[in-house]
């Protein structure tokens, strides 16, 4: 097990991180929304890296995890712009994965640090995950209570109960990337279940339509659902991480 070690942010809050010494573009794993770094799919990471000399970085999200932080301040740029910080702290080629939300900050990523992004692996991406999923799947009383209260308390099979803020969909419409033609760095895997009942799987077929300057790879998985977590899931994985270190 390597050491939990901390970020320092700007305002104070600090990254939880674990990192693990390699050869080759350090993989990033960046997890979904209300997930953390000792997940199934960052834990298989972990583990391929171990076994095969990968560098490999894993971290919890501001107020995820291990992590410091208010999650009523939590924003999609607060996570962009950590996951960036994650990115300037690691020597050399980086090698994002993003799971769901992470996919997102991902291809923000190609924007924000270009020149550090050697390949990319996606998860079920959920770009704009905000406006286009989450928004539109909400009952009509807590749209109303977000809009008049500034939150909303919601209960999810899987995420527990947790708040929802206006200031949250609101900061997010300035990062929003389905709109126009996403511009990308080195060669993309994007790894989606067909069974998703999160992130469906058109949604990524639109983000596969959007991205230009890189060679993009969609394996659709027939009876895959959102989380890809089964050891077939996992091999296939880590079987895309192992293609694009080569490239």
């Amino acid at each position: 097990m390597t050491e939990l070690q901390r970020l320092r942010r700007p305002d104070g809050e600090t990254l939880a991180y674990h990192r693990r010494e390699g050869t080759g573009p350090t993989v990033l794993w960046i997890g979904g929304f209300r997930s953390d770094m000792e997940g199934t799919k960052a834990l298989a990471l972990d583990q391929a890296a171990a076994e095969r000399g990968w560098a490999y970085v894993r971290f919890d999200h501001f107020a995820h995890g291990a992590s410091s932080g208010d999650w009523r301040q939590a924003t999609i740029g607060r996570w962009a712009e950590d996951a960036a910080a994650m990115i300037d702290a690691i020597e050399g080629p980086v090698l994002p994965v993003g799971s769901s939300l992470g996919g997102w900050l991902a291809l923000l990523l190609q924007t924000m640090r270009p020149e550090r992004i050697a390949a990319t692996v996606l998860i079920a991406p959920a770009a704009d995950f905000t406006e286009r999923l989450m928004w539109p799947s909400l009952e009509d009383h807590t749209r109303q209570a977000i809009l008049r209260d500034g939150e909303a308390m919601i209960s999810e099979k899987g995420l527990g109960d947790y708040v929802l803020t206006r200031r949250m969909f609101e900061e997010a419409r300035d990062r929003l990337i389905l709109d126009a033609p996403i511009r990308a760095a080195g060669a993309i895997h994007i790894l989606q279940g067909r069974l998703d009942d999160s992130v469906p799987w058109r949604h990524a077929l639109r983000t596969v339509d959007l991205i230009e300057g890189a060679d993009v790879t969609l394996e659709l998985i027939e009876d895959g659902d959102h989380r890809l977590s089964r050891p077939q899931d996992l091999d296939r994985l880590i079987a895309a991480v192992d293609r694009l270190r080569a490239l």
